[in-house]
């Protein structure tokens, strides 16, 4: 990004794509900064709302400001520690090594089904169309 210019979150146009490819209605996107407490507000309000699914995008590394998942994680009611593992076996026969340092999760917080999910556009494409099928079951057995 140069100083000046708007931010264009392709990511999320990933995501929004590839889950209506799959027949999913997307009905919301926004953005957050890298801040616990916003990320948190963030998913609050879309819990609120009655989504089936909130993906959180991006700051799911290892650098310092990369803190999706110390926001998510400490909500979840129950964490899906395939969903991480999955992507990470996936993306390393793509990518190699580097698919180690992604921290993808995935959980249930009141029966709706969370993911945080890595924030370049081919690791979104990668996961969501791995897990993208598995939603309305995902969502039906939190449910139950």
């Amino acid at each position: 990004m140069v100083r000046g210019e708007p931010y264009v979150d392709d990511s999320s146009e990933v995501a929004r794509r590839v889950l209506e490819e799959l027949g999913h209605e997307v009905e919301h996107l926004g953005l957050v900064g890298d801040e616990i407490l916003g990320i948190r507000a963030k998913l609050a309000q879309a819990l609120a709302e009655g989504y089936d699914v909130v993906a959180v995008i991006g700051g799911t590394g290892i650098s310092r400001r990369d803190v999706s998942v110390e926001a998510v994680r400490p909500l979840l009611e129950k964490e899906i520690e395939g969903v991480g593992e999955i992507f990470r076996l996936e993306s390393y026969k793509r990518i190699g090594f580097h698919a180690a340092l992604s921290r993808c999760l995935a959980g249930v917080i009141s029966g709706s089904i969370i993911l945080a999910l890595p924030g370049s556009p081919e690791a979104v494409e990668t996961a969501l169309k791995l897990i993208g099928p598995e939603l309305p079951h995902m969502v039906h057995v939190a449910r139950i």
